[in-house]
């Protein structure tokens, strides 16, 4: 295990919080403060219980794709941590197939596909350009559709050191 995460997990257990069993991995939402601080709040009001990666961009970075029972410790835009997650359900769908139903569980904007699909598509055209890839002009390329459940909400205890 990466000596960052258990060392996360080491202070957690100072804070009295025991993880279940599961892979464990450190992540965050958002690709600035405001957008980082905008989900987190999502999660936490219990409005965000999905999120959507680009599967080529796990690929590129070599890292392991969720799975369902995988832990996430997730940080703020601070580093630090604010929730703990575990993974419910994780598919594999192209861009153009992901249902009415998982874009409003992402919890953004009024919840509905025509708004996840608009401003999911910009950011991923831009995580294309980061991993060298070409978005897909039939909008087909592989979107990891996972959804969660909020095991702890840290931001009072993080606030509070």
């Amino acid at each position: 295990m990466d000596k960052r995460v258990q060392s996360l997990i080491d202070r957690l257990a100072e804070w009295d919080i025991q993880l279940p069993r599961g892979d464990v991995r450190i992540g965050g939402f958002g690709d600035s403060k405001a957008l980082s601080d905008s989900l987190i709040g999502l999660i936490l009001a219990g409005a965000k219980h999905g999120t959507s990666s680009l599967l080529w961009s796990w690929q590129f970075d070599g890292e392991e794709v969720p799975k369902v029972g995988d832990i996430e410790i997730v940080l703020d835009w601070s580093g630090r941590p604010t929730l703990i997650r575990r993974a419910t359900n994780v598919e594999i769908i192209p861009f153009d197939c992901v249902p009415p139903d998982f874009a409003a569980s992402e919890g953004e904007g009024d919840r509905s596909l025509t708004y996840w699909q608009r401003e999911h598509w910009r950011f991923f055209v831009e995580e294309c350009q980061r991993i060298g890839r070409t978005a897909d002009v039939d909008k087909s390329m592989p979107i990891v559709c996972e959804r969660f459940e909020v095991l702890y909400k840290l931001a009072s205890v993080t606030q509070n050191e």
